[in-house]
């Protein structure tokens, strides 16, 4: 039984995962620290105050919509930052080493192993048949 936990554990998607989940807590760290200490205070110059200290009171409640301001420019910054910074150019480089044919490519079917095959090809990759 130990020794099953043992190779779920050390089982890359799991160690990947654990990888990522640090890395992304760190990386949200940062990112509001970001906004907290640098974006917000640049956004509110022009109004003279920062989103921290926004709110409004209603019959002895509290809404610090401050806070949801900032939560809500780091939750956009951490997704332009995953966007750019992440996303597209992950996508750039699977796109540069892409070696299947496209889905909406042409396809054929062989004449030998009835298997559908791109139009341009000249030999099957199921069967290895050559085809005109």
């Amino acid at each position: 039984m130990l020794k099953d936990f043992k190779a779920f554990l050390l089982r890359g998607n799991v160690v990947d995962l654990a990888i990522a989940v640090v890395i992304g807590a760190a990386f949200g760290a940062v990112v509001q620290a970001l906004v907290k200490d640098l974006i917000t205070p640049l956004i509110s110059i022009p109004g003279k105050a920062n989103f921290q200290s926004l709110k409004f009171t209603v019959r002895h409640s509290v809404f610090a919509y401050g806070d949801f301001l900032n939560a809500l420019i780091a939750f956009l910054s951490i997704a332009g930052a995953v966007f750019f910074f992440v996303l597209r150019p992950i996508n750039a480089l699977m796109e540069r080493r892409k070696t299947e044919p496209d889905v909406e490519s042409p396809t054929r079917e062989c004449p030998e192993c009835l298997s559908n095959i791109p139009a341009e090809a000249s030999r099957c990759a199921f069967c290895t048949a050559t085809v005109k």
